[in-house]
């Protein structure tokens, strides 16, 4: 039986998972991602979620998921254990991004990172005539409803990516269903990469 239809941004991702891949899905919610890997692509998926909540809908999908805290590392794992790791809708919200990137690369051949895009020209457009930092586009919650939360672009993560040695080997930029060829920290307000250590 198929699963349901996923977001956008996780079809991007789950295109970027290979056929029968061992995944690790970080903060991987209700387990949404997990669950279409598994029935779609025959990944063997595990999660680490942070709110009790998710961790029991990913239970009740028959998930392989602990409860943890990312800021803490992945100290669990040993390095090259994953070919796939997943860190979706989730960086903004962390204190060191590097280091959870480092650890994804470290027990990953592959880290796929998804975030909001706030250079997408409906942010900047708000800012300008409202002075208040917009809501995320794709993540419907306002800045004092969520963990404490990091805006950053394409262009920020970049230019991050380049400094810290990490190797961008695809990216995939949406504004809801339609992928965004021209001008992604502009018009994508999604955004989807896939890296690899230099």
């Amino acid at each position: 039986m198929p699963t349901p239809t996923l977001r956008p941004d996780l079809q991007a991702v789950a295109a970027l998972v290979p056929a029968n891949a061992r995944a690790l899905d970080l903060g991987c919610g209700d387990g949404a991602l997990l669950e279409h890997l598994k029935i779609e692509k025959g990944v063997q998926g595990r999660g680490i979620e942070r709110g009790e909540a998710g961790v029991l809908a990913c239970v009740r999908r028959g998930l392989s998921v602990r409860q943890g805290n990312l800021q803490e590392g992945l100290a669990d794992y040993p390095d090259k254990s994953f070919d796939v790791v997943i860190l979706s809708q989730t960086l903004q919200f962390l204190n060191d991004p590097m280091m959870i990137l480092g650890e994804m690369l470290r027990v990953g051949r592959l880290a796929v990172v998804s975030f909001p895009n706030f250079g997408f020209w409906r942010c900047r457009a708000h800012l300008l005539a409202y002075g208040r930092i917009p809501q995320a586009p794709d993540y419907p919650h306002a800045w004092y409803d969520t963990p404490r939360q990091q805006a950053f672009t394409i262009a920020d993560f970049t230019a991050f990516c380049r400094e810290n040695s990490v190797e961008v080997r695809q990216e995939t930029y949406l504004s809801g269903e339609r992928q965004i060829a021209r001008w992604p920290n502009l018009l994508a307000r999604t955004a989807v990469f896939a890296l690899e250590r230099q």
